[in-house]
């Protein structure tokens, strides 16, 4: 093993990385925390680290940088005690590096049981900047919890933002520009269905099916079926194919229960729940609680169901024509979600799509059709309900079109189209 690890940093350091696509995200490179990237599979992770090594290599030497990815299936069937290997292999290569800070990029380290125990007796014996990646919330997020506790800092990276999307396609945000307004609104429309994975973002619309297709297929198989020895996979296959017809909807485990038991599927509710769990824990899929001010009122309220990224939608052959209102909520979600996972849906008498409280609390309703002058004010009146309840002076009606502000008694509620809201620096929201 020690020397599949010599040849995988030779290979690396003689790598040239090309153009890599700048992501919104602020990560440090010098830092006394361990630096931990999670986030469902494809996501960009690897190549935001990348990025970081092609920032470090402007100001060190690239020997100090080490990247192993433990996807490479060269480095089959690796366990825990070969990690030792790794720095050893390293230090035959660079023995005078042993007198130096190195930088350690781990990418997809979950796949060793016990990773953590390596990272963290290296973090306390050697001087290293250590980076870990990988594409399960749990498992990444309770091992750091349980070996390393105190000593890392842990960012969650989602497919492109619609604001890292225009990026990618070079279409400058000037919404003084009515030529650029026209490229926004032109690139909104293909983000909003395709989604925000860029392995698709050059592709035709087969090509692109297929891409989502294979990698919705390694986060099942890699992330959920073999990891948890799933024996009931046709139940698996429809659960995923409800969340992704039903994204933005309420679903409690007793209304599944019933739905599957009436088709005939032999399940119990603990194997839902189960599944349900697995989904969430690969970045699959997303449930929101409704705001209460005790944890047992919110388990006892159905939950709203959002996912990854509204690309995958499309590969269960459902006719988009009347699922945009859909889309839209699960782009709000997302926008929502990048910030914070404190994410709740509201209700008193009426229901507020999206309620979020960081260092602001944000309500936001999201109506793609409000052509209705009925359906217009009842997602007013919600918002106005909402914002006496939290003591707000201002909320947002993101829409396909309309853009006015609404005042009511409470404040002002924007009504602003989703593209816009999306782009327009410091709303947070």
């Amino acid at each position: 093993m020690k020397e599949t690890f010599k040849k995988l940093i030779t290979n690396f350091q003689e790598r040239n990385f090309g153009t890599i696509v700048p992501r919104d995200y602020d990560i440090p490179t010098e830092t006394k925390k361990i630096v931990s990237l999670i986030g469902v599979r494809r996501c960009g992770k690897t190549y935001i680290l990348f990025s970081l090594i092609e920032k470090l290599r402007k100001n060190i030497d690239t020997s100090n940088i080490i990247y192993i990815n433990f996807e490479d299936d060269r480095l089959f069937p690796i366990v825990l005690k070969d990690l030792d290997s790794l720095l050893e292999g390293y230090y035959e290569l660079y023995p005078q590096k042993r007198e130096e800070k190195v930088y350690l990029f781990l990418d997809e380290v979950q796949n060793i049981e016990g990773w953590e125990k390596y990272v963290r007796r290296i973090y306390d014996t050697e001087n290293v900047q250590l980076f870990v990646t990988g594409s399960s919330s749990k498992l990444l997020s309770s091992e750091i919890a349980t070996s390393l506790r105190g000593r890392t800092i842990t960012y969650e990276i989602f497919p492109f933002s619609f604001k890292e999307y225009l990026g990618y396609k070079n279409i400058e945000i000037n919404l003084y520009s009515s030529k650029s307004v026209s490229y926004i609104k032109n690139a909104f429309d293909a983000y909003l269905v395709d989604g925000g994975f860029a392995a698709t973002f050059d592709e035709n619309a087969d090509v692109q099916k297929r891409i989502l297709k294979d990698y919705l297929d390694l986060i099942v198989y890699k992330d959920i079926v073999e990891r948890y020895h799933i024996k009931n996979q046709s139940l698996l296959k429809h659960l995923i194919k409800y969340m992704f017809v039903n994204m933005g909807t309420l679903i409690s485990v007793n209304k599944l229960y019933n739905d599957y038991k009436s088709q005939g599927y032999k399940v119990g509710k603990d194997t839902l729940q189960d599944y349900l769990s697995y989904l969430q824990e690969a970045y699959t899929l997303f449930t929101v609680p409704i705001h209460r001010n005790s944890v047992k009122e919110e388990q006892r309220n159905p939950k709203k169901l959002y996912a990854i990224d509204n690309g995958f939608k499309k590969l269960f052959n459902i006719s988009m024509s009347n699922d945009y209102s859909k889309l839209y909520e699960n782009l709000a979600f997302l926008h929502l979600r990048r910030t914070t996972n404190e994410v709740y849906y509201f209700k008193q008498t009426q229901e507020v799509d999206l309620y979020i409280k960081t260092d602001k609390e944000y309500l936001v309703n999201v109506a793609y059709q409000i052509d209705d002058e009925k359906t217009f004010q009842r997602e007013i009146d919600a918002l106005a309900e909402g914002m006496k309840y939290f003591n707000l002076t201002k909320s947002y009606l993101v829409t396909t079109e309309k853009e006015e502000t609404i005042q009511v008694e409470e404040g002002d509620i924007e009504v602003i189209p989703m593209w816009k809201w999306l782009v327009l620096e410091g709303n947070d929201a």
